[in-house]
């Protein structure tokens, strides 16, 4: 095969392993500490060690890609830093089950020896999804690749948790928190998803003591009436003034209980008296404690009754539930069970219950850090694209609680904090302590409990860098550029990043947010597996090649929009791969002796080669603006357009005749010139397919990867020869749909004519006739100022001309027409059922999103066909 000479057919799967290999073999992705050009560094959101590529990942990372790779080629000092995360809940859970499978348990293997197995599970698996990121051509600096739970990050975080503690803002309390009872850890807030599910709000008569009448209490969970330790009401309520200060006798358990006034009670919920049961919920303990009220615990660590009579002991906390609702109703004391729907909180991990459970735990106080996180934002210095996710943050931040990060597990850093069984006191150290720091005694052991996870991923942006020490990497890269990610992690992640920078490093850790869409499917419903809607990248990448599904999550990402994702599209973009290939093999096997290099300013250009570099420079503006603004879809829609629509369809088309007839030095270097651009522009989306082609261009460099992106040069700007090829476009079009629509067959040969506006028009349209000709396959044409619409004719208005278009003789234009207004017919009568559903109120307020973008969509090409058919009969005449 000839060097510069492409195969007939694109193998991704070859040409994406051995370019990839050639980047790293070349250390293109390395960054230098310290460089001359200016910095600009993505730290990676770190994918759990457990993790397979998604396509969440492959859109998150296709993005960050796209920015690295436009700015390498724009000359900056790209650092793409990579890693993974230890993932505390997902590791320790995956190992625990390969542990049952041999009949163990941590509990019975020790901590040291789990361990030692997590750390093998982790050396072993943990490395894959890094491996298929590297598949999806994941531009990273590899050899910077860290680990949460590396030694230099584990530094870090022992750091930050020692020197919060020392200022009072890490504490330790006892305290309510979400219990996960399948993972048997603490959870903060915002790892507790709700759901809404169908439940019951029972009405239950507590006596007053003494026989004094009843009061009587709504709630959704009457297994926790066990554990209460009082009944509250609203001090405004005048239902139940004379009740508070009495006592009340707790149906079955029979113990008594009192009556409290305070304003926390609502009193239009339930019956407006609320039971209190302080060990079971957050805000009953908030009241317990302004009550000085007991906390008995009653459910266990396990989601079982304890404490309890022993009927109920051990039992579930569904099976007692029952139990209670059955023995109230027997003896006498439930009023009334009546339907109600409430949120109930679940592990975002496994998605088990969450119980409200009191224990000892510890905490960040957030309110101080929020503040400057708050102001960080108000600021500007760190701005969120989308904007209007600011709010979100806002509303988020203004109402932080504070953040639980013990975790009962044992995979994770553990906390630095020893207890003396001596004198009780906490010593909290940044090394192993030997000895307690208040008595020096030696009988002192470790905190059994393990950080939250987000914890140490919190500090990820300045820890990976080498803080606490000031290396030359965190001087030359913090603050990073800009951070893309999801809206789900803005609370778990991005939120805690902003308040942790700037507390340790008083810069905020990166200076804009990009927050993409999610990716649904192609009816616009969210992925999962029970739903059976779960698409595989790594399944799409290897049927329709990397580049085609990168270049659709590039097209599908619009700003403030939920990305939806099918194999239809991507297969489309495939098709736009293969466009690109084969317009590519038509230049290459047309550039002769061309070495490549030329001056295009310098050759005698024709209308075409100058509308085309005109429109090269719009798009090449068009792309530096859309990824300057984070607008993907736009970048991608302007290459896809230019590329497809104006290069391959237009201009190579208009190319090939000067090609054939000898008149081929200009047309060769323009071409060579354009693809060589659109392939350096396309090369941050699609950088396999580019890099492959780039190589047989006459005169190319070492690689796209270091090669320069265009930049717009005004002096190829020309109105003038954009306007005259438009008119040009418009007459060649105008043929085409002619013939189209009215389903003349290519055989039959078209006389065209062409009615310019003046004189100097038709001179232009003249000048291009042979071009017109061969573009519209018309037998002739006929260019005239006072050109008269001949007789059937069919006929197209454009801005500087008008185009006829002779039928005699061509088709039966009374059965023509007759056909055409049959099926115009057809399509209105569908347009007008879906205009009546849009003028129903209540389907455009109740159908489903998916539904009516449908329907929408089905009634814009409705629309568009009704305009053809319509068009077509004006054309066919009285």
């Amino acid at each position: 095969m000839n060097e510069t000479e492409l195969s007939t057919r694109y193998d991704p799967a070859e040409v994406g392993k051995r370019w990839y290999d050639y980047w790293l073999e070349k250390g293109y992705f390395k960054a230098k500490d310290a460089d001359a050009r200016p910095p600009f560094c993505i730290v990676i959101p770190p994918p759990n060690v457990t993790g397979s590529l998604h396509v969440g990942h492959a859109l998150d990372n296709t993005l960050q890609d796209i920015l690295v790779r436009h700015r390498r080629m724009s000359g900056f000092n790209v650092l793409w830093m990579p890693g993974t995360d230890h993932a505390g809940i997902a590791t320790q859970n995956v190992v625990e089950r390969e542990l049952k499978k041999e009949g163990l348990d941590r509990h019975a293997l020790g901590r040291e020896k789990f361990l030692e197995r997590a750390w093998k599970w982790k050396e072993e698996y943990g490395g894959k999804i890094i491996g298929q990121l590297k598949e999806l051509g994941a531009s990273c600096d590899w050899d910077r690749a860290r680990f949460t739970m590396d030694e230099g990050l584990s530094r870090a975080v022992r750091e930050v948790f020692v020197r919060l503690y020392e200022e009072g803002l890490v504490y330790r309390a006892n305290y309510i928190t979400n219990w996960c009872p399948r993972c048997h850890t603490a959870l903060s807030d915002i790892e507790v998803e709700y759901s809404e599910r169908n439940s019951h709000l029972y009405e239950i008569a507590y006596p007053v003591k003494g026989g004094e009448g009843r009061l009587v209490v709504a709630t959704t969970r009457p297994e926790t009436m066990l554990g209460d330790a009082a009944v509250a009401v609203n001090p405004e309520d005048d239902r139940y003034r004379a009740f508070v200060g009495k006592t009340v006798i707790l149906p079955i358990a029979g113990r008594e209980i009192p009556v409290v006034a305070d304003s926390y009670v609502a009193m239009d919920f339930g019956t407006g008296a609320l039971k209190i049961t302080p060990a079971h919920d957050a805000n009953d303990y908030e009241v317990g404690k302004r009550h000085g009220l007991p906390a008995m615990t009653v459910i266990d660590k396990n989601g079982r009754m304890e404490n309890v009579p022993e009927r109920y002991a051990g039992k579930s906390r569904e099976e007692c539930r029952k139990m209670i609702v059955e023995d109230l109703k027997e003896q006498g004391f439930l009023v009334e069970a009546r339907a109600h729907k409430n949120a109930v909180g679940e592990c975002y991990r496994c998605k088990t219950t969450v119980e409200p459970s009191l224990g000892m735990q510890w905490f960040v106080k957030t309110a101080p850090l929020a503040e400057a996180a708050i102001r960080a934002v108000e600021r500007g210095d760190v701005e969120f694209v989308p904007k209007s996710w600011e709010n979100t943050y806002f509303e988020w931040m203004r109402n932080i609680r504070d953040w639980c990060i013990s975790r009962q597990l044992w995979w994770g850093h553990r906390i630095p904090a020893w207890h003396c069984a001596d004198c009780g006191h906490i010593t909290v150290s940044r090394t192993d302590a030997t000895e307690c720091a208040k008595c020096k005694g030696k009988n002192i052991a470790q905190e059994d409990d393990v950080l939250d996870t987000w914890f140490s991923s919190a500090l990820w942006p300045f820890s990976t860098l080498g803080w606490p020490e000031e290396t030359r990497a965190l001087k030359t890269f913090y603050p990073t550029s800009v951070l893309v990610t999801g809206l789900d992690i803005i609370f778990f992640w991005v939120a805690r990043m902003i308040m942790m920078g700037l507390k340790f490093t008083g810069e905020p850790p990166f200076r804009k947010v990009y927050i993409h869409a999610l990716v649904r499917d192609a009816e616009g419903k969210k992925m999962s597996k029970s739903k059976g809607n779960v698409v595989d990248p790594l399944t799409l990448m290897m049927q329709f090649g990397t580049d085609s599904l990168r270049f659709a999550v590039c097209a599908m990402e619009s700003q403030g929009r939920d990305a939806r994702l099918s194999e239809k599209r991507i297969e489309g973009y495939r098709n736009f791969v293969n466009k690109l290939w084969n317009a590519s093999r038509f230049v290459l096997m047309n550039v002769g002796d061309y070495k490549g290099g030329a001056d295009v300013t310098k050759l005698k250009l024709t209308v075409a080669d100058r509308w085309i570099l005109s429109r090269l420079q719009k798009t090449i503006t068009q792309a530096q603006d859309a990824l300057e603004n984070f607008r993907f879809n736009d970048l991608a829609n302007a290459l896809y357009s230019f590329t497809w629509g104006e290069l391959c369809d237009w201009y190579i088309e208009l190319a090939k005749p000067r090609l054939a007839n000898g008149d081929a030095e200009t047309a060769r270097a323009v071409l060579v010139h354009l693809l060589d651009n659109v392939l350096r522009l396309l090369h941050p989306i699609m950088p396999f397919v580019t890099e492959e082609i780039y190589h047989k261009l006459p005169g190319h460099g070492e690689s796209l990867m270091i090669a320069d992106y265009p930049k717009p040069d005004a002096k190829f700007v020309d109105a003038e020869a954009e306007g005259e090829m438009e008119t040009v476009m418009e007459i060649i079009s105008s043929v085409r749909s002619i013939r189209q629509e009215l389903n003349i067959p290519h055989s039959v040969p078209l006389r065209a004519v062409v009615k310019p506006r003046d004189e100097q028009g038709a001179e232009k349209v003249r000048a291009h006739e042979k071009s017109i000709l061969a573009l519209s396959k018309a037998a002739s044409l006929e260019v005239s100022t006072g050109a008269q619409r001949p007789p059937q004719s069919a006929t197209a208005v454009h801005a500087h001309s008008e185009v006829y278009v002779p039928l005699a003789g061509l088709i039966d234009i009374g059965k023509e027409r007759e056909r055409i207004e049959k099926e115009l017919a057809k399509v209105k009568k569908e347009l007008a059922a879906l205009d009546k559903k849009f003028e129903d109120e209540n389907f455009v307020k109740n159908a489903p999103p998916e539904i009516l973008e449908k329907d929408r969509n089905s009634q814009s090409e409705l629309r568009r066909r009704a305009g053809g058919m319509e068009d077509s009969i004006k054309w066919l005449g009285p």
